[in-house]
């Protein structure tokens, strides 16, 4: 089979590359970043049973995945704007959903490819249509390369998505302003206590504050609150300190524990929009090129983008790796799939943003409330 090119080496394109190297099959990654350490990777992923998982396992490195897992980190609460916990459930090591920080999972994907696998600081700057399935892709130095096999692993504003699609993500009406806390345990005591040993989540209507534990006693939290893009543009993220206390002043009169987790940041605020593509995007089967991950089917934050990511990354090598002799019935087969199930993928997201963000509190945890009210009369 032809050498197959992959645009972008985060958790989607490196899962395809290590699944298509597993199979004998030939690939190549290229990256715009300089270096796998040239960016922070983000916080803790939780990987499903149901996708991640299975895709790291025809990655074959279920072993290395347990091996970098967190213990104790699937433990959830929820609190009131009070710091009152409604409900807590402890990781009992039953749960489906083990949880590793991004940064480690790249790496360990990173180092089950081949040496040179992935060509760094090679950034797309266009990418055009010779016939026949072929592709000429132009990176920013002015370099070329001509594929028969193009894949976009790259991410929200993909490079090679014009190809298949006209569809432009659009801000869906939410935004993460992202922080964290170093030693939290003995620096930031009391957000440390709300927090737990997992993950916590403090939701009203219009606004939640997020936050989970990582490694190195680090508390990483997202502060939610939903407002335009454009009030979010009115804030001088490049002071720090005005930043959060601009942000944190939309959570007036909270407990001051879930307040800290914006106001007493180590690093300064980071926004973070949210953006999606059309409900159910799809596309017609264009030779020689397709896309997994953010690149086919953002959605906003639901826990679920990675493993998505890297589902389709194992998707579409079984594909490529059931039809040998012929690459467009693997690649409309792989392509056929997905849409199916991110549409259904789709309504769960808008499920969950309504749950999160609606006028009461999230029906799941309402659901789970019995069981927690039964909890605390044993």
């Amino acid at each position: 089979m032809e050498t197959v090119t992959i645009i972008g080496a985060g958790l989607g394109g490196l899962t395809l590359a290590r699944v298509l190297h597993v199979h004998g099959i030939p690939a190549e990654v290229y990256e715009a970043e300089v270096s796998p350490e040239a960016r922070a990777q983000g916080g803790m992923l939780d990987i499903h049973d149901y996708n991640g998982q299975l895709a790291l396992k025809a990655a074959g490195l279920m072993g290395e995945f347990r091996a970098i897992t967190l213990e104790g980190r699937q433990a959830m609460r929820a609190l009131g704007q009070d710091g009152g916990v409604l409900f807590e459930k402890a990781d009992d090591g039953t749960g489906g959903r083990p949880e590793a920080q991004r940064a480690d999972l790249r790496r360990m994907l990173l180092d089950a490819l081949p040496e040179g696998a992935v060509r760094w600081g090679r950034k797309v700057s266009g990418v055009r249509s010779l016939g026949d399935g072929r592709h000429e892709v132009t990176f920013a130095d002015g370099a070329t390369l001509t594929t028969s096999l193009l894949v976009g692993a790259d991410g929200a504003w993909s490079r090679i998505r014009p190809l298949l699609s006209a569809a432009i993500p659009a801000y869906v009406g939410t935004s993460f302003v992202e922080t964290c806390l170093f030693h939290a345990d003995t620096r930031h005591p009391a957000a440390a206590k709300a927090v737990g040993g997992g993950s916590m989540f403090a939701p009203a209507p219009d606004r939640v504050i997020t936050a989970h534990r990582e490694r190195g006693d680090t508390l990483h939290a997202y502060v939610s609150p939903t407002r335009p893009l454009e009030w979010f543009e009115g804030i001088d993220f490049s002071d720090p300190a005005a930043a959060a206390a601009r942000v944190a002043s939309e959570f007036d009169g909270w407990a001051p524990e879930l307040t800290a987790l914006t106001t007493d940041t180590d690093t300064p605020p980071v926004l973070r929009p949210h953006y999606a593509l059309p409900e159910g995007h799809q596309w017609q089967r264009t030779p020689g090129v397709t896309l997994v991950g953010d690149a086919a089917h953002l959605q906003a934050p639901n826990g679920e983008g990675a493993n998505w990511a890297m589902c389709d990354g194992a998707e579409l090598d079984n594909a490529l790796a059931a039809h040998p002799d012929d690459i467009e019935a693997g690649l409309g087969t792989y392509e056929q799939a997905m849409f199916t199930r991110m549409s259904h993928a789709d309504d769960e997201t808008a499920k969950h943003l309504e749950e999160t963000f609606g006028d009461s509190l999230p029906e799941r945890l309402l659901a789970l409330m019995p069981e927690h009210q039964q909890d605390q009369s044993t």
